[in-house]
């Protein structure tokens, strides 16, 4: 099943699943409550829950689940790495830095004064990474510009949570970086939905180019395309979809570096065939892992980041013994 046909194949299936984890994701709630069961309900609370709630949430989930299945799998075949995924280039360290500075100093107003801090500040890593990276930048160059961006993020968020003028704004700098899709608006998917098909579909459009690149950076040049110019539109697409859905729902770790791993052997090593299914997949895994943190009735309902993270770690600890084990 690894030729065109089995990957609309894929496809067919994955946009099947997407469609019904949706309708799940909207028709329930805490505890599985299915929404047309509570007939006690007046019809207005229910069209509140059912438009002002759940759709927004479910909405969220394709875009922010699509958006980093897209790029994890796009970053893997440009940087040729298996374990190449989109925190890599710095738009989740960056959105979650300019978040706690929004949270920080009060900056802004309204209640997308934290997801426009995010984007600034993943937009600014992005500059920063094409900074040290230069116009034509290697493998090597760009995962450590990548890691050091990410590490300095990390440690000027650490320092903001350390100098929180009460514990109540550090709990709540925490919980948001926990990354959720709950108690999220229309208002947010608004935002966030432009930037992230926009930098999608600039993604999408790098597939043959990112064939080519698995041959070698002067083999591609060889077919008639440029290295650099491919790189610019990738990282460019990750930071504009990253950043945008991270922005709006914290910080979820994982998606981006399972679900092309979870599709290869289905639709083949060719990253152009690998695109389309990672970003339905992405929707599936992200829309099924919400629905998850649904299903308990008593105590705090889970992060989604945290349920993320916990299925996500053993799953990378599984790649990099299976990297030893068939390494050299």
């Amino acid at each position: 099943m690894s030729g065109g046909r089995g990957q609309i194949g894929i496809c067919a299936l994955l946009a099947v699943l997407v469609a019904a984890l949706f309708a799940v994701s909207v028709l329930t709630g805490r505890g599985g409550a299915w929404l047309p069961a509570n007939q006690h309900l007046g019809r207005e609370v229910a069209d509140i829950i059912l438009f002002q709630v759940r759709l927004p949430r479910a909405l969220l989930g394709v875009i922010a689940g699509g958006a980093l299945g897209l790029c994890g799998a796009a970053l893997q075949g440009l940087l040729r790495n298996p374990l190449a995924e989109p925190g890599l280039v710095g738009a989740s360290g960056g959105a979650a830095l300019g978040a706690v500075v929004v949270f920080y100093f009060g900056l802004f107003g309204g209640a997308l004064a934290v997801p426009v801090g995010g984007f600034i500040g993943a937009m600014a890593a992005l500059a920063l990474l094409y900074a040290l990276a230069g116009r034509s930048p290697d493998v090597m160059t760009l995962i450590l510009a990548g890691v050091a961006i990410n590490a300095f993020a990390g440690a000027l968020t650490s320092l903001a949570l350390n100098l929180a003028p009460s514990p109540w704004a550090a709990l709540e700098i925490v919980f948001w970086m926990m990354g959720s899709i709950a108690d999220r608006g229309m208002n947010h998917v608004a935002f966030a939905a432009p930037f992230a098909v926009a930098g999608m579909a600039l993604v999408l459009t790098t597939g043959r180019a990112l064939d080519a690149l698995s041959l070698g950076r002067d083999t591609a040049r060889s077919l008639g395309f440029s290295p650099a110019a491919t790189t610019l539109r990738v990282i460019l697409g990750t930071g504009l979809a990253v950043g945008a859905v991270v922005s709006v729902t914290g910080v979820i770790g994982f998606v981006g570096l399972a679900v092309p791993h979870l599709l290869r052997p289905w639709v083949g090593h060719h990253p152009s065939r690998l695109l389309f299914p990672s970003a339905l997949a992405g929707a599936a895994v992200l829309l099924a892992a919400d629905i998850l943190v649904r299903l308990p009735l008593r105590g705090p309902e889970l992060k989604l980041g945290v349920v993320t993270a916990l299925i996500g770690a053993p799953f990378f600890l599984h790649l990099i013994l299976k990297a030893r084990r068939t390494g050299p």
